[in-house]
C-alpha cells in the first residue's frame, strides 16, 4: 500500500467520480482506476458502490476513509514540521547549556540571534556539565554549550567567550579586601571543591598542581552555583569563574595573582550528525563571536 494510493482513493470518495478524480490528480482514468482495484484486492472488499462512472463510498469505504483522512492528514503535517525545521529562518535550534550560562551569557546569545532571525524557535536545557553533555551524545540536543576541559570533548568544540577564574570568599572574609591572592594561600583555608562530573574540575586541579598547593576541600557540589551558596553561608572559599549568575549575594571576589586563570566556554556538536539549516546558522553566529572577559 502506498501514499499515492491512498491520495487516490481519498480523491475518488470526495468527487464520487472516475473520470473527474483523475482528471484532478492529472492521471489517466485506467490508470486510476487500476489503482483503486489494486487497493481494494489488498484489503479483501470493495471500497465503493459502481454506477457507470459514478461511485460512492459504501461501508467499508465510509470506515477506511476515516482512518486514512486521519493518517494523510498526519503525514502532511509531518512534511510541514519538517519543512519548517529545516527552513534557516522558522526552524528550530536544540540548545543545551551549563547552569552558569543561563543568567547572562545564553539569553543574551539567544536575544542577538532572533534580531537576525525572529521566527527561529529555541529548544533550551540546563544542568551540569555531564548531564548536558549527555543529551548531546543522545541526541536530545543539537549544540552545547560548555566548557572544554582535558579529556571532556566527544564532538566538535569552538571556544567564544572567556571567563577570569578567581578566588571567591564570603562577605566579611578577612580577604574580602584585599587587591589579590596567590593560590598558595588556599591551602590555610578551608575549601569549597567539585565532584568530578564538573568539567571546571580538571582545569582547577591543573592550576593548583602547578602552583604545589593542595588545599583542604571540606565540601564538594555538583555545579558551580552550590559551590557559591556554600561560599556565601561562610562555609569556606573556593575558585570560580566571574559569571553573573554565581554573583550571589553574600560572595565576594578577590583578584587571583597566577597566571592561566581562565575559563573558556565553548559550543559543541556532534561533526557526523545532521543540523537543520537553523542549528547551522547558530553555530556560526556564535562560533564568529569574541565576548570580553567578565572582570
Amino acid at each position: 500500500m502506498e501514499l499515492n494510493q491512498l491520495e487516490y482513493f481519498l480523491t475518488v470518495a470526495r468527487l464520487q467520480h472516475v473520470t473527474r478524480a483523475a482528471e484532478a490528480l492529472s492521471i489517466t482514468q485506467p490508470a486510476l482506476s487500476h489503482s483503486i482495484a489494486k487497493l481494494e484486492e489488498e484489503l479483501g472488499v470493495q471500497l465503493f458502490e459502481r454506477s457507470g462512472r459514478n461511485v460512492q463510498l459504501n461501508r467499508y469505504g465510509e470506515l477506511f476513509a476515516r482512518r486514512v483522512e486521519r493518517v494523510v492528514q498526519e503525514i502532511d503535517k509531518g512534511k510541514q514540521e519538517i519543512e519548517e525545521l529545516t527552513n534557516p529562518e522558522s526552524g528550530v535550534v536544540s540548545l543545551a547549556f551549563l547552569n552558569v550560562l543561563g543568567t547572562r551569557l545564553i539569553p543574551s546569545l539567544v536575544k542577538e540571534f532572533k534580531r537576525e532571525r525572529p521566527n527561529v524557535r529555541f529548544e533550551l536545557q540546563q544542568g551540569t556539565g555531564t548531564f548536558i553533555r549527555s543529551q548531546l551524545e543522545t541526541g536530545a540536543c543539537d549544540l552545547i554549550i560548555t566548557s572544554a576541559c582535558s579529556g571532556d570533548v566527544s564532538g566538535a568544540w569552538t571556544p567564544f567567550h572567556t571567563y577570569r577564574l578567581d578566588v571567591v570568599v564570603p562577605k566579611g572574609h578577612a580577604w574580602s579586601g584585599r587587591k589579590e591572592v596567590e593560590l598558595r594561600e588556599l591551602a590555610e583555608e578551608p575549601y569549597i571543591g567539585l565532584k568530578n562530573q564538573c568539567g571546571l574540575k580538571t582545569s582547577i586541579e591543573e592550576m593548583l598542581e602547578k602552583a604545589d598547593v593542595a588545599p583542604h576541600a571540606l565540601y564538594e557540589a555538583e555545579d558551580l552555583p552550590t559551590v557559591a551558596g556554600f561560599v556565601s553561608a561562610g562555609l569556606g572559599v573556593s575558585l570560580l569563574p566571574r559569571a553573573e549568575g554565581l554573583a550571589l549575594e553574600g560572595v565576594c571576589w578577590v583578584p587571583l595573582r597566577d597566571p592561566g586563570n581562565e575559563f573558556e566556554v565553548g559550543i559543541e556538536w556532534k561533526e557526523k550528525r545532521y543540523l537543520s539549516p537553523a542549528a547551522k546558522a547558530f553555530r556560526e553566529f556564535v562560533a564568529g563571536r569574541r565576548f570580553a572577559s567578565v572582570v
